[in-house]
C-alpha cells in the first residue's frame, strides 16, 4: 500500500458527470503488503496511512479542502475547537516558555491559557489588542514563542488588527496564530494579512447544523522555523526516529510535527463520519455566510434604534478604529453574531432571554438557527468580573447569533421579548 499523503484527495475526484462525494472510510486500520512497507511508513509518515488515531482518508479530504479555503499548505482536524487551540500552542511551546495573547478571546480559551497551561509550565501573557505596538512589544520575554488572537472576538465581537499583530510577532521571530472561527475563510483569510497558523472551531459556521464537534489547524507554510528560536523543528525528534521536521518536510513542518507528535500522543482526532458531516456544511458555507451577514445587519440596526438597548457591538455599525478594521478585514460582512447590552443590567438581560420564543437558548453559536446566550452566566461564568471586563464583556451583555430564519420573524421575536423587560 503506497499512498502519498498529499494525494489522498486525488482518489475522490469524480469523473465527468459523476457527483462530487467524499466517501466515509469507516476504519481504524490500514493494510500493508509487507513488513518492509510498515517499517517504511514509520520512518516517513507521508508515505502512507498509519492509524486513524491521527489520520483517516475521509478526514484528510476535508483537511485538504479547509487548507485550500484558507490558502494554507496543509491542515489537521481535531475533535474540537478547544483541542485545536491546545495543540496549536503545544506544538510550539514547552514548559518554561511563554506566549502573547489578545485579551479579547473566547472564555473557554482564556481558561485553557490562564489555568491549564499554567499547570504545564507555560505562561500566557494577555495584552489589550488596542494597545500600541510599543506597549505590546514591552510584554515580550526571551522565552516568548508565539502570539495568539481571534479575527472576530467571541463574544466581544471586536475586530483584531491582524497585520499589527503579525508585525509584532515577526519582529520577534515568532509566529502569529489566529482563530478565524466567526468570519470563516469566506469573510476573511488571515494568512493573507500575515498570520502563520489559522485555527477554527468547525463546530460553528463550518458545520452550521450543530451535528458534530470539531476543530482544525491550518499551516500557512510561510514561517521560518529555522530562525534559531525553535530547536524542536531543527533538531532530531527522539520520539520519531530522529526526524528533523524542518529538513524532512519543509513548508509543512509545523503541521506534520503536530500530527506525528501531538495527535499521536493525545489522539483527539475526529471520526470519519464527523468529517463527512463537516464536509456537507462546507459545501454550503459561502452561501450561508452571505445570509448570516444580511440578517445580522438588519437585526443590529434594529437593536441600535431600540430605547431598551444600551449599546450594540457589530463591526459594520462601529465607528473609529473598529470601523476601519471592519472595512479592512471584513469587507464582505461580519458574520451573524451580534453582542449588545440591555438597559437594566444582568436581570434585564436574563428576562429578555427567557421571553424569546423563536431564538433558542443554547450554549452554542454560529448555527442555522438563531441562538442567544448570556456569557456572564454561561460560557464565561468561570471568569472574574475583572477578567470579564478585560475580555470586553459587560455582565449585561448578550450574544445574539442570527440564524437563517426570515429576518422579519427574528425581529418580531426580539420585539415581543423586549416588551416584557
Amino acid at each position: 500500500m503506497k499512498m502519498e499523503t498529499k494525494c489522498i484527495h486525488e482518489g475522490y475526484k469524480p469523473k465527468n458527470g459523476e457527483p462530487q462525494v467524499v466517501p466515509i472510510v469507516q476504519s481504524t486500520t490500514y493494510r500493508y503488503d509487507s513488513t518492509n512497507d510498515i517499517a517504511a511508513v514509520f520512518d516517513d509518515p507521508t508515505l502512507s496511512l498509519i492509524y486513524s488515531r491521527f489520520e483517516n482518508p475521509t478526514v484528510m479530504a476535508v483537511e485538504d479542502k479547509i487548507a485550500a479555503l484558507e490558502g494554507g499548505v496543509a491542515a489537521m482536524c481535531t475533535s474540537s475547537g478547544q483541542a485545536a487551540s491546545l495543540l496549536s500552542i503545544l506544538n510550539i511551546c514547552s514548559a518554561g516558555d511563554s506566549f502573547i495573547c489578545s485579551s479579547e478571546i473566547y472564555g473557554g480559551t482564556i481558561n485553557l491559557f490562564s489555568y491549564t497551561f499554567k499547570r504545564f509550565g507555560i505562561e500566557c501573557i494577555f495584552v489589550n489588542p488596542s494597545d500600541s505596538e510599543e506597549e505590546i512589544q514591552s510584554k515580550f520575554k526571551d522565552n516568548t514563542k508565539c502570539v495568539f488572537g481571534e479575527t472576530l472576538a467571541n463574544p466581544a465581537i471586536k475586530v483584531l488588527d491582524i497585520e499589527k499583530f503579525a508585525r509584532i510577532a515577526h519582529s520577534n521571530n515568532v509566529p502569529l496564530i489566529i482563530d478565524n472561527t466567526f468570519p470563516t475563510p469566506v469573510l476573511c483569510r488571515p494568512i493573507e494579512f500575515g498570520a502563520d497558523i489559522v485555527i477554527h472551531s468547525t463546530t460553528k459556521y463550518m458545520d452550521g447544523q450543530a451535528v458534530q464537534g470539531g476543530g482544525v489547524i491550518v499551516d500557512s507554510g510561510n514561517f521560518d522555523w529555522t530562525n534559531g528560536k525553535f530547536p524542536e523543528f531543527t533538531e532530531p525528534d527522539e520520539s520519531y526516529h530522529g526526524v528533523i521536521y524542518s529538513k524532512a518536510y519543509g513548508k509543512a513542518a509545523y503541521i506534520i510535527k503536530a500530527r506525528m507528535q501531538l495527535m499521536r500522543d493525545f489522539g483527539c482526532y475526529p471520526a470519519a463520519h464527523s468529517a463527512f458531516l463537516l464536509n456537507l456544511g462546507l459545501e454550503t458555507l459561502a452561501v450561508r455566510m452571505k445570509q448570516y451577514c444580511k440578517n445580522a445587519q438588519a437585526v443590529a440596526e434594529y437593536f441600535a434604534k431600540s430605547d431598551k438597548i444600551e449599546s450594540v457591538t457589530y463591526p459594520t455599525l462601529a465607528t473609529g478604529e473598529q470601523k476601519a478594521l471592519a472595512d479592512k478585514y471584513l469587507p464582505d460582512g461580519a458574520s451573524g453574531v451580534i453582542s449588545f447590552t440591555i438597559k437594566g443590567g444582568r436581570d434585564a438581560a436574563i428576562r429578555f432571554m427567557d421571553n424569546l420564543q423563536l431564538a433558542t437558548k443554547v450554549v452554542h453559536v454560529a448555527d442555522i438557527r438563531t441562538c442567544v446566550l448570556h456569557p456572564a452566566s454561561a460560557t464565561h461564568r468561570q471568569l472574574t468580573d475583572e477578567q470579564l471586563i478585560a475580555a470586553g464583556i459587560n455582565p449585561a451583555l448578550i450574544r445574539f447569533s442570527c440564524g437563517l430564519e426570515n429576518v422579519d420573524d427574528i425581529i418580531a421575536d426580539i420585539e415581543q421579548a423586549l416588551a416584557k423587560v
